[in-house]
């Protein structure tokens, strides 16, 4: 579970503050998978940072109770000096993982040569989207985070592979992703939620939360 408790975010932009969260409380329970909407600029991401860890709110408390993933294409935790395999065998032994397995699956799943060697730091835009969404398929979490849906990697080859996978995982795990597209929560959720005015607003259903959504918009 992920649970926001009174919790407050908010940015100075120069001329104004932009308020993310006001004082909102909200779960994620494990098993019902959730679709965030919201506009362009109304603070998807830095809700999917709480969750994951890398941001902290300015009040209130976020708790997670199970292995909540970096969100789907997170590159902060690779280095761009080291190589692939460097990368994977590095952060598998932070996760208490065998890096033997996850170096073999992120190699195999990104099928990119010999630049699989090289540093990541050479990578086209497209190889590090690859590596950074074989990482997370490799380490399995409860919960994955996803910020306005799948990466496109250009690959079709990586894409069906990717996909397929994650298909299975989220057949035990639970997914929250954010977008202000409802179309792209239709292939994930299962329940869904409106962002507005610093608050969360929850339903069971996806179009109930398109309702509230495209009234407001």
């Amino acid at each position: 579970m992920i649970e926001f408790d009174d919790v407050s975010k908010s940015f100075w932009t120069g001329k104004q503050r932009k308020v993310i969260l006001d004082r909102a409380s909200f779960r994620v329970e494990r098993g019902r998978s959730v679709g965030i909407l919201a506009p362009n600029g109304t603070g998807k991401t830095t809700i999917i940072n709480m969750m994951a860890g890398l941001e902290k709110p300015d009040e209130g408390e976020v708790r997670r109770t199970c292995r909540v993933s970096f969100p789907l294409g997170f590159m902060g935790g690779i280095l761009p000096k080291n190589t692939a395999t460097e990368n994977a065998r590095y952060i598998a032994q932070l996760y208490g993982l065998d890096p033997d397995y996850v170096e073999a699956f992120c190699r195999w799943l990104c099928d990119i040569q010999e630049y699989f060697d090289m540093p990541v730091g050479t990578y086209s835009q497209g190889m590090r989207a690859r590596f950074a969404f074989a990482l997370m398929l490799a380490l399995e979490f409860d919960i994955y985070l996803i910020d306005e849906g799948m990466p496109s990697t250009t690959d079709a080859g990586f894409n069906k592979r990717a996909g397929s996978i994650l298909r299975e995982r989220l057949a035990d795990a639970t997914v929250v992703i954010v977008s202000h597209q409802p179309r792209t929560l239709e292939r994930f959720a299962t329940t869904a939620a409106v962002l507005r005015d610093g608050k969360l607003y929850q339903f069971d259903t996806l179009d109930e939360a398109r309702r509230l959504y495209e009234y407001d918009a």
